[in-house]
């Protein structure tokens, strides 16, 4: 029962972050907005902290799901503007506004409930994105460094475009660059 709650709770808490922000979190108006009590939180999450984890934990489950999604035998390159094309989609970016939120605070405060967030992502990501290119040359210092450029890209187009909105320049951006990788 108690498992249950949590979980009905996690999602409803979920759903107010991506609409809240995390960074300034506080029990006692997320509760209210649940229909809970901080008390109960910290009942089934062991603290604030304990929730702030849960609640990334959850995040970065609907990163890997995106990730899990791609198609791996389609190139590097149409991997990247498959991953584009679900970053730019307008109804994503509660996500990764929570997303950039946790990956800055994690670089910030490595000690917390945050910690290793955005090297985990990092991983995740490369991962993924190595799957995307032939095994054959998937461990080459080449293939390494192609990879890690398609998720600068991607990342700073991210940015750019939460900062401004502007999907038609970013998306033109990320085009032109993924014709290099």
């Amino acid at each position: 029962m108690a498992g249950e709650r949590r979980e009905e709770l996690l999602e409803l808490a979920y759903a107010y972050v991506r609409s809240h922000g995390i960074t300034e979190l506080s029990l006692r108006p997320l509760a209210a907005s649940i229909g809970s009590s901080p008390r109960v939180l910290l009942f089934l999450f062991g603290s604030k902290d304990g929730l702030v984890r849960a609640l990334l934990d959850r995040a970065r489950a609907d990163e890997l799901a995106l990730l899990r999604s791609l198609p791996s035998a389609a190139g590097l390159a149409a991997a990247t503007e498959a991953v584009w094309g679900w970053l730019s989609d307008e109804t994503h970016r509660p996500l990764l506004r929570l997303w950039l939120e946790a990956y800055a605070r994690s670089l910030v405060d490595p000690a917390g409930p945050w910690s290793s967030f955005a090297a985990a992502t990092v991983a995740d990501w490369l991962t993924v994105l190595a799957g995307a290119q032939p095994p054959s040359s998937r461990d080459t210092p080449d293939a390494v460094a192609r990879r890690t450029a398609a998720l600068a890209i991607l990342r700073g187009a991210l940015l750019d475009l939460l900062a401004t909105g502007d999907t038609a320049r970013t998306t033109a951006a990320v085009r032109l660059q993924v014709g290099s990788l």
